[in-house]
């Protein structure tokens, strides 16, 4: 008995110190915090400073002058939306389309007709405008050949050097090449000039037998509402050419007539083109060259961009950029649809070119 008296207080200190170092193994949870978890960074609204609309210009004509007139497009457009744009012009035809399905919820491209059945293709770029000149709603290639080359006809073409500026563009390269294939027409060497002016300057300056443009019919004399009717000569009147040359304004014209075909292109530096490069022959209608949106652009900003490029076009400043002859020469805009293109893919289909062979 004396012995349990001493075992008791022992028991008792031995039970305690077990529960303490059981309390002290009990894990704890870690104390509450009010910091709410991170959220991920929002992407800038599109058409903003940080997220600016990209609008795209394929380089046919005279790729200086685009770019410096980039920004008086960009002013213009950021004053009829509020929205902010970032003009820029790509090396090539395949490198707007490549931008374009690149960054598809926020891409403008001016495109011509074959570039955008092909952007179509690739992933669903879609017709927004298609330009007018002049009354037109479409334009024509023309076969280009230095007057005195004794070339007369399409025929002659046999075997000759040809001059394009891309295989890209409608009328430089895809419509010539079915028309010559149609005809039984091969043409020897082929030259890849860059855009339209550089061919009609590879032509002026004999660098290729022949080279093949945009055509735009010359505007008439006389009669406002006279006009150069399919079907009629796509030259100059043979008794006029001496007389053709540079007004007061810069314009090229031969007597009463006005050209605005590629050849005037080069007129400040070749004014005296038309008497060294003469029209061949000319192509069926093309529709006319277009504004396209990248496959997710916003559809809410659509139609405020397409009446601001339509009423850009009213303006006396589209005349210094868009609307310039070194530039598009867009006179008026209307609208153009999918099934418009129809023609040019089966023209497409016809000379077997796809996105994957084109330009070989």
């Amino acid at each position: 008995m004396k012995k349990m008296r001493y075992l008791l207080p022992f028991l008792i200190i031995l039970v305690l110190l077990l529960a303490a170092c059981a309390e002290e193994a009990t894990p704890t949870e870690p104390p509450a915090t009010d910091v709410p978890p991170t959220e991920a960074p929002t992407a800038p609204d599109i058409g903003t400073a940080d997220h600016p609309i990209k609008v795209l210009f394929v380089p046919s004509v005279d790729v200086d002058f685009m770019i410096e007139s980039g920004e008086l497009i960009e002013q213009a457009l950021n004053e009829a939306t509020g929205l902010v744009y970032e003009v820029s012009v790509p090396t090539s035809y395949s490198a707007t389309l490549e931008e374009m399905c690149a960054s598809p919820d926020d891409t403008i491209g001016f495109i011509p007709a074959m570039g955008y059945a092909l952007g179509n293709q690739l992933c669903g770029i879609e017709p927004g405008l298609a330009s007018v000149r002049y009354g037109w709603n479409v334009y024509f290639a023309q076969f280009i050949v230095q007057r005195d080359s004794g070339i007369e006809t399409l025929a002659d073409l046999e075997g000759k050097s040809w001059g394009y500026g891309d295989t890209g563009s409608t009328s430089g390269y895809l419509v010539p090449l079915a028309q010559l294939t149609d005809l039984g027409i091969t043409p020897g060497e082929r030259v890849e000039t860059g855009g339209h002016t550089e061919t009609a300057n590879a032509v002026y300056n004999g660098e290729v037998d022949f080279g093949t443009t945009f055509f735009s019919p010359p505007l008439l004399p006389g009669d406002p509402d006279e006009e150069w009717q399919v079907g009629d000569p796509p030259d100059i009147p043979d008794e006029l050419v001496p007389e053709c040359g540079l007004n007061e304004d810069g314009k090229l014209y031969c007597g009463g007539y006005r050209v605005l075909d590629a050849r005037q292109t080069i007129r400040e530096q070749a004014p005296d083109v038309i008497q060294v490069v003469a029209i061949v022959d000319i192509s069926q209608g093309i529709p006319n060259d277009t504004m396209s949106f990248s496959p997710d652009f916003p559809d809410e900003m659509k139609q405020m961009i397409i009446d601001a490029i339509i009423a850009y076009v009213q303006t006396d400043a589209c005349k210094e950029s868009l609307c310039n002859e070194q530039f598009y020469e867009w006179t008026d805009a209307s609208p153009i649809y999918d099934g418009d293109f129809d023609t040019i893919r089966l023209m497409m289909e016809q000379q077997g070119i796809t996105l994957e062979n084109i330009g070989q």
